[in-house]
């Protein structure tokens, strides 16, 4: 079907690739090129970056991360950064870009994590060793310059998800403080049965059939999703209990099939006292912010700056 996009958006659509989940490796390799040409050059300076491994889940083998110190440093917070993908593409590259300008603008270390990927590695093992690269992020507060009490988590999509699942899971543990959950475009529900997921069928990028493969992935296998015994640290829009959460802003896209899942997650946080903002970004679709020549994309990334720099204390810097 047709859909009334922003002009800008519209215009660019034709050009941009096809997602297909059917076949991992091909998708993996046509988002790795993807990211590539969209990054290109560009200006890596007053950031040092270092690649570390750290000690993985028990009997899993170690985690990468990367380490952003920026030259000049404004906060002793962390953002903790992970990508997006669908739980089953990506790596440390899908967010080099934005880390590094992020880093250097509002002068915060950020640690990034390349956790295992479905379907070879389904749940537990991405969420398990974002929460073993977050435990040694504060195990190492000193070595990284941050303050253990200020940790931002920040994800993109699956990145959202498991960055609300993060947020339960460190509750529910008694493990890291977490200040604040950044959930852009997030990935929550494996249930599918929101109107946006129902309804946004064709869309750009992402749609529910990229949806249900990502699920089908992720839980280990088709027949699962849905299914009454899905834990909710998997699928975060279960949670029936979202109190003493961080703060959270949550953005999503109006023609995404993701929209609803994010929307009704915010207004859950809200009804449980958490202090939540929720922003939906008009005639845009899910990851349209590649497009980022165009208006609304510039104002979603200003926005992105402006509340972490709030979250983070160094507005005005």
């Amino acid at each position: 079907m047709s859909y009334p996009f922003d002009p800008e958006i519209a215009a660019a659509v034709p050009m941009l690739p096809e997602v297909d989940l059917a076949d991992v490796a091909a998708a993996r390799a046509g988002m790795a090129e993807l990211i590539a040409s969209m990054q290109g050059e560009f200006d890596e300076t007053g950031v040092r970056t270092r690649e570390d491994s750290v000690p993985g889940p028990e009997g899993a083998p170690d985690v990468p991360v990367r380490v952003y110190t920026p030259d000049r440093v404004a906060t002793n917070a962390l953002v903790f950064d992970i990508h997006g993908g669908g739980f089953a593409l990506g790596d440390l590259e899908v967010d080099h870009a934005a880390n590094v300008g992020l880093a250097r603008d509002l002068g915060v270390v950020i640690v990034s994590v390349e956790y295992r990927l479905a379907p070879e590695n389904p749940y537990p093992a991405g969420l398990e060793d974002c929460y073993a690269a977050l435990e040694w992020s504060v195990k190492h507060a000193n070595e990284l310059g941050i303050d253990p009490e200020k940790t931002v988590l920040y994800g993109v999509s699956a990145g959202g998800g498991l960055a609300a699942a993060l947020a339960l899971l460190a509750r529910d543990r008694g493990g890291p403080a977490i200040a604040f959950q950044f959930l852009a475009v997030p990935e929550l529900d494996d249930r599918l049965e929101t109107g946006s997921m129902r309804r946004f069928a064709d869309t750009p990028i992402w749609h529910r059939g990229a949806a249900e493969a990502s699920w089908d992935y992720y839980l280990g296998g088709p027949g699962k999703r849905g299914g009454s015994d899905v834990p909710v640290y998997a699928a975060p829009a279960r949670a029936a209990d979202l109190s003493g959460l961080p703060p959270a802003y949550v953005s999503v896209m109006e023609f995404d099939p993701l929209r609803d899942e994010g929307i009704a997650y915010a207004q859950s946080l809200l009804a449980a006292g958490v202090p939540t903002e929720l922003h939906l970004f008009p005639g845009t679709f899910h990851g349209s912010g590649v497009l980022q020549h165009t208006t609304v994309s510039r104002r979603e990334a200003a926005e992105r700056r402006a509340v972490l720099a709030r979250v983070l204390g160094v507005e005005g810097s």
